[in-house]
């Protein structure tokens, strides 16, 4: 097994430090090879993905990713921004399917924003097509009008477009996630998210969406529009099982729901390719403000090494320890400033992972 690390910047360096801590704790036979990424690699290679870079995360069985931004970048040009880094890897290696499971632990309903009965036992799966859609489509730029209401001004668009393969092959991925689901006593149902009614690229999304369902009759669907959902997972967030979107709304809609756990630096990640190839992450970025001070929540990379192991290295056993070990240290009450609350015990950075490789025993 051989996994790539790249921290990127930020507090990247310090989450994927405690998650390859972890890693090594299990004792499992495992190769890493590390490599610069986003501005830490510009700074170096004047590009946020060199070329290095990019055969090694080609070459590995997994990737484990810390985050990439720094303000500082944000005056280069679009195509030098770290930022860039993350997309080019999606782009590159086919990472089409983007898991992002929330789930609020019982030891922390209090440390999210909403009523602890809107998120006592909330588990949603909400799985994001991430290599298509407006981030990806072409054309785009900025120009001057020629229509519109001001022409001879300067505009800039962007180009949404998904294609009948690309939908239904994340179709196939949240039915059969939300099957597996039912199989170990879930509910087994995909709610796909969309702007049908206003939107070209949506109403194909539906279709396709609908008809992909019908090869799976048992699992239940329905439909919803983007907006709606997004005041749903406030009002009601465990009325969600399987959530699937597009790229854009399901970057908005991950976001949100990783406030209803407690707090962003608990939502792992998992973005994947038809082989199984994935790219490991916390859901969060890299938090130039906190960066050094060793404050910054690890259990999202922790918990992310956890999906990488079950996911590409078939290691269910070693991945179940891990979230075992995590649940076992939230119990213990020990707590990062960003969930720590009244009657728990605030630790740093280094001191979670400490508590995590302690509890795996």
């Amino acid at each position: 097994m051989k996994i790539a690390i790249l921290p990127g910047d930020g507090i990247g360096t310090e989450i994927v430090a405690e998650a390859v801590k972890v890693l090594k704790a299990l004792d499992l036979k495992f190769e890493t090879e590390s490599a610069l990424v986003g501005g830490a690699a510009f700074d170096v290679h004047g590009h946020p993905l060199p070329e290095a870079t990019l055969q090694l995360a080609k070459d590995a069985d997994a990737i484990l990713f810390g985050a990439v931004g720094d303000w500082k970048y944000d005056t280069l040009d679009r195509p030098l921004r770290p930022e860039q880094a993350i997309l080019g890897l999606r782009k590159n290696l086919g990472l089409f399917a983007n898991f992002r499971p929330a789930i609020c632990y019982p030891q922390l309903v209090d440390a999210s924003s909403l009523k602890r009965e809107l998120v006592s036992g909330l588990d949603i799966l909400i799985i994001r097509e991430l290599t298509g859609d407006i981030y990806f489509g072409q054309p785009r730029g900025r120009r001057i009008a020629t229509d519109g209401h001001f022409p001879g001004a300067e505009e800039a668009f962007d180009t949404m477009r998904y294609s009948r393969p690309e939908i239904e092959r994340i179709a196939h991925v949240a039915f059969q996630a939300a099957r597996k689901r039912k199989a170990a006593g879930g509910e087994g149902r995909v709610t796909s998210v969309d702007k049908a009614n206003v939107l070209e690229t949506f109403q194909l999304w539906k279709d396709v969406v609908t008809e992909i369902g019908l090869q799976y009759p048992d699992v239940a669907l329905d439909h919803m529009y983007v907006d709606n959902a997004a005041m749903q997972l406030v009002k009601a967030p465990k009325k969600f099982d399987v959530v699937v979107t597009g790229n854009m709304f399901g970057d908005i809609l991950s976001d949100a729901a990783a406030m209803l756990t407690g707090s962003i630096g608990m939502l792992p990640s998992a973005s994947l390719n038809d082989k199984n190839q994935g790219l490991y992450e916390p859901s969060h970025g890299s938090a130039p403000d906190i960066a050094g001070k060793g404050v910054a929540n690890p259990l999202a990379t922790i918990l992310s090494a956890a999906m990488m192991l079950r996911f590409s290295l078939n290691q269910p056993e070693a991945a179940a320890r891990i979230e075992k070990a995590v649940d076992s240290v939230l119990t213990q009450g020990l707590r990062t400033p960003d969930i720590h609350s009244k009657g728990t015990t605030q630790v740093g950075t280094v001191e979670m992972g400490d508590a995590v490789v302690k509890a795996l025993g």
